[in-house]
Formats: structure tokens, sequence, C-alpha cells
């Protein structure tokens, strides 16, 4: 299919969604007043914008706010990919990191995004903790309509981004690739050249949060088995690119198939990566940015390779919302900041609250570039 077709597509895909109004609902119990207050203003203010509210599980739902008691966490278990799913946590006391204190809640919550609210001498402040590992406030005194207005303006992009994160596996990858090539000899290189630089952290351990039926349920639903942060690819030829799987130690990269896949193709009526894998390993999925890193090589027959990192340089631009990984959104916002780059072939840009994707003409390049120097902290706002 004609890339241009594709492009149109994906920008028709990503208007229906965002054009239609939220289905939100409530899970959990807000057991406090200051919960009780966070769902009165929030229901408020999303049916202000047109938005409805139904009792959970009836019919399709497009957001759900659980509400969670730290003590007691309890996983909301979406039926379909496509809810987004809002933790609500009330802390008693403020912890000494909001980040180390809120992200096994949102893992153990099974969310995508977790609203973190601690309680503090002079009231109730606010966190957004994200699967991405940031954590940043939100301005606003809480219970004001202010204060909803500004948490529905940082909601509300997130809700509506799509996910792009299935796989087809076609066991057609030709037996003098089933032991790799060059290029991923290069992309495990330029993975340990990464540890190295202590830019690829450890893993999150959910299997030790997560019971094993949530497991499960996460593994059905989503594909993986594990959270990684960071990725990497290389250029194959003008329509094939190898990248990092999902859940993978990019440090450790070594088998054809399951720590590194063949991407081929984007199917627009699947909204589905197209990989080609040896016909006996059994494939873990590729990295969720693999719809980025596809827009990126189709546009830029000059991109040799493509590193995204949890870091930060100055100067650099930077997507305006923080879209969460794998959705079609994200993808697209990074894709044109490449395009507006002075030089698309080795551009540095930002990621909101998340870190950087840097292209060149080979992963040497931009590991050359990152190791004169980059923040190791990201910048939150």
């Amino acid at each position: 299919m004609d890339v241009t077709v594709v492009r149109e597509r994906l920008r028709a895909m990503r208007e229906a969604r965002e054009g239609r109004p939220l289905v939100f609902a409530f899970a959990g119990e807000p057991y406090d007043p200051a919960l009780r207050t966070f769902a009165s203003g929030v229901r408020a203010v999303l049916e202000r914008h047109g938005h409805r509210f139904r009792a959970e599980g009836d019919g399709e739902l497009h957001l759900v706010f659980n509400f969670v008691n730290p003590a007691r966490p309890r996983a909301y278990r979406r039926r379909a990919k496509a809810t987004f799913v809002v933790a609500v946590v009330l802390e008693a006391q403020p912890p000494e990191d909001v980040l180390r204190s809120g992200y096994p809640l949102l893992v153990r919550s099974l969310a995508n995004l977790c609203v973190y609210l601690v309680r503090h001498p002079d009231g109730v402040r606010t966190h957004f903790v994200t699967l991405e590992q940031g954590a940043y406030a939100v301005a606003g005194e809480f219970s004001s309509p202010e204060y909803f207005e500004g948490v529905y303006e940082r909601l509300q992009p997130l809700a509506c981004s799509q996910l792009v994160i299935d796989n087809v596996f076609e066991p057609d990858l030709p037996p003098e690739l089933w032991e790799g090539d060059e290029r991923t000899r290069e992309l495990s290189e330029a993975g340990r050249r990464l540890d190295a630089l202590g830019l690829l952290p450890a893993p999150f351990p959910i299997d030790q949060l997560l019971s094993p039926r949530d497991l499960r349920h996460i593994e059905l639903l989503y594909g993986i088995g594990g959270l990684s942060y960071g990725n990497l690819s290389v250029r194959k030829d003008a329509t094939r690119f190898w990248m990092s799987a999902s859940g993978v130690n990019k440090a450790h990269m070594r088998v054809v198939g399951r720590d590194m896949l063949l991407v081929k193709g984007f199917d627009p009526d699947r909204a589905a990566m197209v990989l080609s894998v040896p016909p006996h390993v059994q494939p873990r999925r590729v990295s969720v940015d693999a719809i980025e890193h596809w827009m990126i090589y189709t546009e830029h027959p000059q991109v040799g390779a493509i590193v995204h990192v949890h870091a930060w340089m100055e100067g650099v631009r930077s997507t305006l919302v923080n879209y969460p990984c794998g959705t079609l959104q994200l993808a697209q916002a990074v894709a044109e900041l490449v395009r507006h780059s002075p030089d698309p072939g080795r551009a540095v840009v930002g990621l909101k609250n998340h870190g950087l994707t840097i292209t060149g003409p080979s992963l040497h390049d931009i590991l050359d570039r990152l190791e004169r120097g980059f923040i190791r902290q990201v910048p939150m706002e």
C-alpha cells in the first residue's frame, strides 16, 4: 500500500478518535471526602465538555477513574485495550519520592496513569505519575473550578489517544537471517553502549507486584510480560528495519525473534505492525514505539537508525503533550518534529515529560553524539 495512502488513513483514524465524546465511568470506592470532591469535580468538568458518564460496564467505555486505596490497591480489569484507566490515589502523608511511591500503585492498579493526591499541611497537592516513569505536579487550588479545568486539559488528550501496539507475526524470515546479520550485531552493540552510559533503566519487575491472575490479564490484553524503558532500531533496507523487542533488556539482545525483530510494514486495516519472524521461535512483540520508527523511516530515506532514551538535552524542541508510548498521537507528534528539524537525518527531538528520540545515519553516529553530553534527568512540567 502506498505510504501516502497509509498516512491519510492514520490521520483519519486520529481525527475520528479525537472527535468523539468520551464515555467515562468510576470504579472503586472514593472512601475519603477528598476523593469524593475529586470525583464530583472531574465528573462535572467532563460533562461540561460534552462527555458522557455511564455506570461502569454499561456499554463502551473510553475512560475509567479507578479510586484506589494505597493500603489495599485493587486493579481495574478492563475489557478492551482501548479503555484508558486512571488510578486515583490519596496519600495521607507526603512521600519522600512521589515517583517511587506512586509508580508501584500505578502498576498494581493496571492503570495507564495515576492521579496521585497527597495531603500536606496546607492542603491537597496533585501529581500525575505515568508509565514512562514520569511524575509531575498539577497546579491549582484543589477543588476549585480552575483546578479541574487544568486536570481536564491534561487528561483529555491522553484519554483520546489511540494505541497502535498489535503485531502480525509472519513466519517468513529467510533462513540466512535466523541468526541475525551485521545490522543485528550493531543493534546488540548499541544496547551495550547505552547500558554503559547508564541510559537503560532496569526493566520494571511487574511480576513482583502483580498477582498471577493480573499478570495473565495484561499479557492477554497487551501481549507483554514486562516493562522496559527506551528502544533502538536500525534500517535493514528501503522498507524494513530491525528493532528491539518489548520488555527486553537492551543490554543483552541476542536472539532474533525474541530480543530483536524485523519490522517489514504497517497494516492500517488492523492498526498493527507486520513482523517477519523465524518459524521456530516463539516471538516477543516489538517495542510499542515501532509505529513511530516506521513513520520516520518511510518518510526519511537518509535515516539509518533511531534511538529513544529517557534522558534530555538542552534546547531541544519537544512535543506539547505527554502522550503515552505506543499511541498514534505520540508517533505523529514526534514524526512532525523530525520533519521540521533542520536535518531530519540527524534530528534530536524531545518527548514531553519522557525523553528523547534521536535519528542518525547509523547507531554509531547516534551513540557518539550521546556520549558528547546529555542530561540524565528528564525535566517534568
